[in-house]
């Protein structure tokens, strides 16, 4: 099955050229290898929360993806705002996601307890949060990927979410 992705990135520096979007880089390689996902958007915008909203409406409303993978502006820096645009566009939160990845960080480096990244769904769209670091970005996937085809499928009507099944 094959999942149409969206990547957004939200970067100042990187919205005027002035910095290779790596970790963008890093979301492609793993959602094409490990989930079959085809990256059919890519943009990078500054950290401003109108045009991170914007993004994240167009993709889900025009481009009618099944997942938008975010990175950059979760942390505390007051240019940050990436969660509050999640936030200010989703239909329903899916915090999960977020929860595995910052549980999975914490074992690696407390700083991880820095993140804001939220999860959630717009209309049939999952949207998750990432790290701006490519380093960040792997784990943080790694964390999450096994999870994400089933709940696309549930979220897309591809697939019913009938109980557990043995991971």
């Amino acid at each position: 099955m094959r999942w149409k992705v969206a990547i957004l990135t939200a970067s100042d520096r990187g919205s005027l050229g002035e910095r290779e979007d790596t970790s963008a880089q890093v979301i492609r390689e793993l959602i094409e290898e490990e989930i079959n996902g085809e990256i059919i958007e890519y943009r990078v915008v500054p950290d401003e929360k109108d045009e991170i909203m914007a993004a994240l409406i167009e993709m889900t409303d025009y481009f009618k993806v099944d997942l938008i993978l975010t990175t950059g502006g979760t942390g505390l820096a007051l240019r940050d705002v990436t969660p509050e645009a999640t936030l200010s566009v989703i239909d329903r939160q899916a915090p999960g996601f977020a929860e595995a990845m910052r549980m999975i960080s914490m074992q690696k480096t407390p700083r991880a307890m820095l993140s804001r990244a939220v999860s959630g769904i717009r209309s049939r769209t999952l949207i998750i949060n990432l790290p701006g670091s490519p380093k960040g970005v792997s784990e943080n996937l790694a964390a999450i990927m096994e999870q994400l085809p089933h709940a696309l499928g549930i979220l897309t009507g591809r697939e019913g979410d009938h109980g557990y099944e043995e991971a």
